[in-house]
């Protein structure tokens, strides 16, 4: 099985399943010289992680990452960091009924047909459970991020058919941790809560959309066409399990607008360098950054184990059933997905800072050929 490695120069390769004994994450094209503990990664799992509150799985997951490589003295060496988190609640009786008889909307059958086998318990390597490896991989990117200025954040802007009006960066840093939904606009919040407790009770769930945005991104990331910016944000997007579109700037809205309209007109910034006049591109033109912030929204399908009654056969029998999905399942997706976003947008922004020589790929510090550095580890026979 291929496609479980992202990025060119900051690469991070994935394994585990929903049921098996660990999933594990190893970064490679790290800098040395990047303070990290597992506390800098501990934050973001914990809030992805399930078990959160009543509107998310209750799985008890407490996801305690390990990093176990490429790490000395409290900094990233160069070399791979690897990094394992322990399945400690996995149920996988529960899905015995599905092992020839596929629920309807998974990946059950499209796996089971692909290779002649599969993982069925908790739905196997096609689980959302996976995205753990991808925060503990953007908490990392992240952190180096940080230090060129460069901050992620987003929220979960519509669920079923509530839609939060539009909030600044500011108040999604203030306010998307806030609240269980994770809408930094909290009378909206309140109405998606309502809206989400309302399919649960009745068996049900429902989709929604979270919009991200990144700030401090400098112009000229990207190459056209193939390794545009949008195309590979648009495969980060994609690759988050039950994603159903992905938008930047204008997003759908643009089909709605004239040329005259969307066109924006060039001035001169404090600078003196040429600036487009508005924002409607979402910080991308021809592929490339332009320096503005980057702002798109991506959207997710209601979730696919209900508890309600549905139809399945059984492949093995010959039979057709009536199955019901027991277990521990999210009514909702958006908002344990904001952070998996966050860390996609971070891991894209990161890759191609590297590759267009914006962090050098050795060291953070640039000082390369340089050994007698702060993060060095000390001889202890000369303590």
């Amino acid at each position: 099985m291929n496609g479980n490695r992202f990025g060119r120069l900051f690469q991070v390769t994935t394994y585990g399943e929903s049921h098996g004994e660990a999933m594990g994450v190893t970064v490679s094209g790290c800098p040395a010289g990047l303070e990290l503990s597992e506390e800098d990664i501990q934050r973001e799992l914990d809030r992805r992680k399930p078990g959160q509150s009543m509107i998310t799985t209750s799985r008890g997951e407490p996801d305690e990452v390990v990093i176990n490589s490429g790490v000395q003295d409290g900094y990233t060496t160069g070399t791979p960091i690897g990094m394992v988190i322990q399945n400690k609640d996995a149920r996988s009786g529960k899905y015995e009924p599905y092992v020839t008889a596929p629920r309807p909307s998974h990946g059950d059958f499209t796996y089971s047909a692909k290779f002649g086998t599969r993982n069925w318990g908790g739905g196997g390597r096609s689980s959302a459970r996976e995205t753990v490896n991808w925060v503990a991989a953007g908490a990392i990117a992240g952190k180096i991020l940080e230090q060129h200025g460069i901050e992620v954040k987003a929220h979960v802007n519509q669920i079923g058919d509530i839609e939060a009006p539009p909030v600044t960066f500011e108040e999604m840093l203030e306010h998307t941790e806030e609240n269980e939904v994770r809408c930094a606009h909290p009378p909206t919040a309140e109405k998606m809560r309502e809206r989400i407790d309302q399919y649960q009770k009745e068996g049900d769930s429902i989709g929604g959309s979270i919009y991200f945005e990144a700030q401090g991104v400098p112009r000229g990331l990207g190459a056209p066409r193939f390794d545009s910016f949008p195309a590979r944000l648009g495969q980060a997007m994609f690759s988050i399990p039950a994603t159903t579109s992905v938008e930047y700037g204008l997003g759908k809205e643009a089909r709605e607008w004239t040329g005259s309209d969307r066109n924006e007109d060039w001035e001169f910034d404090e600078s003196g360098d040429p600036v487009p006049e508005g924002n409607k591109h979402g910080g991308l033109q021809g592929g490339i950054t332009t320096g503005q912030p980057i702002y798109g929204e991506a959207t997710w399908h209601a979730p696919t184990s209900i508890p309600k009654q549905q139809k399945t056969v059984d492949w093995e029998t010959g039979e057709e059933k009536e199955i019901q999905v027991v277990g521990r399942h999210d009514p909702v997706l958006p908002p344990r997905a904001v952070p998996v976003v966050e860390a996609m947008l971070s891991l894209t922004i990161l890759d191609f800072m590297l590759l267009g020589g914006r962090v050098n790929p050795d060291r953070l510090d640039g000082e390369v050929g340089e050994y007698d550095t702060d993060y060095h580890p000390s001889s202890p026979d000369n303590s």
